[in-house]
């Protein structure tokens, strides 16, 4: 997606140990128009795939997921990362490792929200080494849902994220590939 390539590199900032910093118009600050452009590329991307409910992780792949959602006409669920008062014991429950944050989330989705009907979509900001989508698979799995696809904003490519969904069968489609964060420029996939 050229547009979202460009925003990279024109708001985008590297920051040392291969992050990138998106926070202008992805995670902190959301750009609306962009994440409708988003969801748009996702819907064409993975519209002949029955989606019924799209997945994400709170709270970057929130914005997204629901654009997404908005253009698909299915439910959006996002993972909590903290278990709020008001949510029930009655959760599908799976450890992810977050690469930025460096700590373990216990991430949590409600049994009322993803059934063994279901065709879930993941949506996701970033791909990196994978954890939170494979968190995301988790759930889907203890639901006896079906894993559809997976939708990533921005992967990084010289991650190894991709290749082992990939090796494990999954349908990955990123909307910016990233060959590279050399000499904190962005390069990318080609």
């Amino acid at each position: 997606m050229k547009l979202l390539e460009d925003r990279i590199v024109k708001d985008g900032t590297v920051l040392s140990g291969d992050i990138l910093k998106v926070d202008t118009f992805l995670n902190h600050q959301v750009d609306p128009q962009l994440m409708n452009l988003i969801g748009k590329e996702f819907k064409k991307l993975f519209d002949k795939n029955n989606i019924t409910r799209i997945l994400t992780v709170e709270s970057s792949g929130i914005a997204p997921a629901v654009l997404t959602g908005l253009q698909m006409n299915v439910p959006v669920v996002f993972a909590r990362k903290h278990k709020s008062v008001t949510m029930s014991d009655n959760a599908f429950v799976s450890d992810v490792y977050s690469y930025t944050k460096k700590v373990t989330n216990h991430i949590s989705i409600d049994k009322r929200f993803i059934n063994s009907d279901d065709n879930v979509l993941i949506i996701d900001d970033f791909l990196a080494n994978g954890q939170a989508v494979h968190g995301l698979v988790d759930i889907i799995h203890q639901a006896k849902a079906n894993v559809s696809g997976i939708g990533i904003v921005i992967e990084k490519s010289f991650q190894p994220g991709r290749k082992q969904l990939e090796k494990d069968g999954f349908n990955v489609k990123s909307l910016a590939r990233i060959a590279s964060l050399d000499n904190n420029k962005v390069a990318f996939v080609e």
